[in-house]
């Protein structure tokens, strides 16, 4: 069994700053890439950003130059660093990971979602 656990989302005022934090546990053999979404009310749930095993990273437009997202390998945790938040950043935010087993299968697996404010 496999867990992705998300902490760090919270209320903070435009022009403030979070991290998000996504640490996978259980039954890992190796994780590929990792992710954060996001879903607003009343919206599709849309990627913010993404990163390979290797560290290649790629970002939504609306966040490039704000959002900064990194790896540990070693923890097997994925990050998000958010800088000059906006309302419109307001959303819950999801990671999720490519994890492959000992047998070779790769499932993707999401995390339960942390809520992220940003007031005007």
């Amino acid at each position: 069994q496999v867990q992705l656990v998300e902490s760090g989302g919270g209320l903070v005022q435009a022009g403030g700053s979070l991290r998000l934090s996504c640490a996978a546990s259980g039954s890992i053999f190796s994780i590929n890439r990792m992710g954060w979404y996001r879903q607003a009310p009343g919206k599709q749930r849309e990627l913010v950003a993404a990163i390979a095993s290797g560290g290649r990273s790629n970002y939504a437009d609306s966040v490039k130059g704000r959002f900064t997202i990194s790896r540990d390998n070693a923890k097997n945790t994925v990050y998000l660093q958010m800088n000059s938040l906006k309302p419109e950043d307001t959303a819950v935010y999801y990671c999720n990971a490519d994890i492959g087993d000992s047998k070779g299968y790769v499932y993707l697996y999401w995390g339960q979602g942390t809520q992220v404010t940003v007031s005007s």
